[in-house]
């Protein structure tokens, strides 16, 4: 019951529309966020002064992307969940301080990372597999990049702010002004200003710096129940380690999936060279577009099912994690068709250079073969996060992008070269499908278990 002495819909209302109302605007939210990236890659391979050297220069720069990504969940998504916590428990200015925290320490990592990119930007895409003819493109993209960071760590961290605050679709409008933005600043600076990458990256953070000022406005006008405050944002060590902690499961995931990519371009370049790199970095795209909605999908049913776990309504959560399942599994099926039918057609969507477009259809092809299975990969994982069991989620996940795919990486790329090393995704999603379909039958039982019991005590005897 809520304060009104109501029911919380979460526990009464028909499963398949609530899985409907929470799902599709975080769908629509993650596709939004994916177009970054996407957009950047196509109108790069696509123009005549870049190509497949322009691709490669934004796919070596795609790892220390993700890590300015993590920076924004550690303490966006730590700030935010301590945020909530704190309104629930109707502490509204310990609320307060969270917020006015978390923008300081997000505006001072911004800085921190802007100054060190800046300062060791050579060595560091060097490190991260920079071919001498790609590097000077992931140069001029990366430092622009690395000069709007405060704007793309702020704008990915107080977004998770305006949802702990109510305003969920707000903080999907703030996406697609942001992705909007992006996609009519590209072609402006690449084509039209002829600034290359560095228009491209620059086009990237003024879109982030309008998303960003949005936010801001939301937080420092009447419109916000919690507004951005001088007085709360002088740093308190028990909120930052408090906050901190709430955040490093995103983060850990984050790092883990900037040192897949790492690991996976220096040996691309290393058994396939630059063509290899621009291929993946078409991959890594198409992979975001398809995964992006099973992402939202799980983030709508996981209130659903954390909430009925609180409640012990134990068959709500078998049915609501039934149908995310099938509707996963939909989707992914659906982008696994269309990479077999139209994989030339796909990468050409990026860049016509006929030997991308050869390795690059093989490698689409390869990359995706169990993609039918990931949909119940991810949600099996996210899963134990929802009823409580953080450890099994992270174990979970782990598997499926480190503890399998990166010793598989070098090991079958010894044995077998570049096409190793594309069969290696496949190999690591089929077996963490695997091992996490042990586990969660495993969780299903014991929710099922406990059900029995509640419905006939005397069988607890």
């Amino acid at each position: 019951m809520n304060r009104q002495g109501q029911e919380n819909p979460l526990g009464t209302a028909e499963i398949p529309s609530l899985l409907l109302k929470f799902s599709v605007p975080a769908i629509i939210g993650m596709l939004v966020n994916a177009l970054y990236n996407v957009v950047d890659r196509i109108y790069i391979g696509n123009a005549p002064s870049l190509g497949s050297s322009g691709l490669a220069g934004i796919t070596i720069g795609f790892p220390i992307m993700i890590i300015l990504l993590s920076i924004g969940i550690l303490f966006g998504v730590g700030g935010a969940t301590l945020f909530a916590i704190h309104l629930g428990e109707g502490k509204d200015t310990a609320a307060d301080e969270v917020l006015g925290n978390m923008f300081t320490i997000l505006c001072a990592s911004g800085v921190t990372l802007m100054i060190l990119g800046q300062v060791f930007l050579d060595p560091l895409l060097r490190l991260f597999g920079a071919s001498e003819m790609v590097l000077p493109y992931a140069t001029s993209y990366m430092r622009v990049i690395f000069f709007g960071a405060i704007f793309q760590v702020l704008n990915i961290g107080l977004n998770n702010f305006l949802r702990a605050d109510g305003q969920p679709r707000l903080a999907m409008i703030t996406m697609f002004v942001g992705a909007g933005t992006n996609i009519l600043l590209d072609p402006l600076f690449i084509y039209g200003l002829d600034m290359g990458m560095a228009g491209a990256a620059l086009a990237t953070i003024l879109s982030q710096a309008l998303s960003t000022t949005w936010i801001l406005a939301y937080f420092l006008s009447n419109r916000s129940h919690h507004k951005l405050k001088l007085k709360h944002m002088r740093l308190k060590k028990d909120v930052v380690v408090s906050a901190t902690v709430l955040g490093l499961p995103g983060f850990v995931l984050q790092v883990n999936n900037s040192l897949l990519n790492v690991v996976l371009n220096k040996n691309l370049l290393l058994f396939g060279g630059d063509i290899a790199v621009s291929g993946m970095g078409i991959i890594n795209s198409v992979q975001t577009i398809l995964l992006m909605p099973i992402t939202g999908l799980n983030q709508g049913v996981s209130p659903i099912i954390s909430f009925n776990y609180g409640a012990k309504k134990y068959g709500r959560i078998i049915t609501a994690e039934k149908l995310a399942i099938i509707a996963a599994t939909a989707i992914v099926f659906t982008g696994w068709i269309l990479t077999r039918l139209f994989p030339v057609q796909i990468v050409s969507l990026f860049n016509r250079e006929p030997e991308l477009i050869r390795f690059g259809s093989f490698a689409l092809k390869t990359w995706f073969w169990c993609l039918p299975i990931i949909g119940f990969q991810i949600l099996g994982a996210n899963f134990f996060q929802a009823i409580g069991r953080p450890g099994s989620a992270m174990i979970l996940t782990l598997t499926r992008q480190v503890l399998l795919l990166i010793p598989a990486i070098f090991l079958f790329s010894h044995f077998w070269g570049l096409n190793g090393i594309l069969y290696a995704a496949p190999f690591a999603d089929g077996i963490a499908t695997l091992v996490t379909g042990i586990w969660f039958f495993f969780g299903i039982r014991s929710l099922n278990r406990e059900r029995s019991l509640m419905s006939d005590p005397k069988a607890g005897h």
